[in-house]
C-alpha cells in the first residue's frame, strides 16, 4: 500500500489556485479551496488535457480543452463537455463519461501530503 508523500507546503498555494506535480511516477495536480486541499490525476479522462491549466470555481474544475467539469470532492462528472445535441451524443458513445481519479490528501502542520 502506498504511503503519503509530501508535495507542497500549505502556503505554496492560495485559495483558488492549482499546481501540477509529479510524484509516485504520476502527474497529479493539487488544488486549494479555502483551507481544503484536493489532489487528482492531471490528465482529463475525456481527451487528456492538463487539468492544472483549467479553471477552478469552488470545488468544480473545468478542463481547458473541451470544458468537461469535475467535482474535486469525489471526482464525479458535472458536465462531460460543453457540446450539445448530436455532437454530445456522439462524444458520449466514443468517449463515455468517466470520473476524475482523486487522490487522498492530508495536511500535517504546514505540509500537504497525498497518497497515490
Amino acid at each position: 500500500m502506498a504511503d503519503f508523500t509530501e508535495v507542497l507546503r500549505k502556503d505554496d498555494l492560495k485559495s483558488g489556485q492549482m499546481k501540477a506535480y509529479t510524484t509516485g511516477g504520476r502527474e497529479v495536480f493539487v488544488a486549494r479551496v479555502g483551507d481544503q486541499f484536493f489532489a487528482a490525476d492531471n490528465r482529463c479522462p475525456h481527451l487528456g488535457a492538463k487539468l492544472a491549466e483549467g479553471k477552478l470555481e469552488g470545488t468544480v474544475l473545468t478542463c481547458p480543452k473541451h470544458a468537461s467539469q469535475f467535482d474535486l470532492k469525489d471526482g464525479h462528472v458535472v458536465r462531460w463537455t460543453d457540446w450539445s445535441g448530436v455532437k454530445l451524443g456522439i462524444a458520449k458513445v466514443f468517449k463515455p463519461p468517466r470520473p476524475l481519479v482523486i487522490h487522498q490528501v492530508k495536511v500535517e502542520a504546514d505540509r500537504v501530503l497525498i497518497k497515490i
